[in-house]
């Protein structure tokens, strides 16, 4: 299985560099140019590794990195033009792997990035289980007591983030963004309610029993159940 990087570089030629050479390394690259694309790529496919500018269009990579690291352990590797000690230091304490500044070597590139996949092997797990709810990230799935479940994909995408997420609060805000639509539309909270709603219904076995996916008011909601990655 190919593992996956995700670029993050708004510029467009260096994007296409850099993606090009690391796809004639064998591995699967999906290519963003604002932090707004990146997340949504992130939260779709599940890189092994990011690699991201500090200086971007809507925002900035080190805040991008802190908003990762609150969510995933993902290999982290800035690519970027800020080359001053204190920059530097700044995108390590973030919780960066590595950083490169540019001008770079695109073999040097690749090399660092073989290194750092075989120092830091992804351990994407087959299976995420929580009680009898069973997610199989890999095929984008869940079964319920051994049962396929039929989801939608914004019931799936919201599933998997509260499974990957659990026993933490996640704010309306946060949830509105894991399942940001294809076109890259918000979906707004009404609609958020409702696939709440339609996935509770799918996942609890018993409407008065204390349950798994709950609201907290004012705050968002809680996967209010431990989740055994396996």
């Amino acid at each position: 299985m190919q593992q996956e990087i995700l670029l993050l570089e708004d510029d467009d030629s260096l994007n296409h560099s850099v993606s090009l050479k690391l796809k004639k390394e064998g591995y699967t690259v999906r290519s963003a140019f604002t932090v707004k694309e990146a997340l949504l790529l992130f939260r779709q496919f599940s890189p092994a590794l990011i690699i991201c500018d500090i200086t971007l269009p809507d925002g900035n990579g080190l805040d991008f990195c802190s908003r990762i690291r609150q969510e995933s352990d993902v290999l982290f590797l800035f690519l970027t033009a800020l080359d001053r000690e204190e920059d530097i230091v700044a995108g390590y304490r973030q919780g960066a792997d590595d950083y490169i500044t540019k001008p770079f070597s695109l073999t040097a590139l690749v090399s660092k990035v073989g290194a750092l996949l075989k120092r830091f092997p992804a351990e994407q797990p087959k299976t995420i289980v929580s009680g009898n709810i069973t997610l199989y990230p890999e095929e984008k799935r869940a079964a319920k007591n051994g049962e396929n479940l039929v989801l939608t994909a914004r019931e799936y995408s919201l599933l998997a983030f509260f499974m990957e997420n659990p026993m933490k609060v996640l704010s309306r805000g946060q949830l509105l963004e894991a399942i940001w639509d294809i076109e890259g539309n918000f979906v707004d909270e009404n609609t958020l309610s409702v696939n709440i709603r339609r996935l509770r219904e799918k996942i609890e076995d018993n409407p008065s029993a204390p349950a798994i996916l709950k609201n907290i008011r004012g705050l968002g909601y809680i996967w209010e159940r431990k989740c055994e990655k396996r």
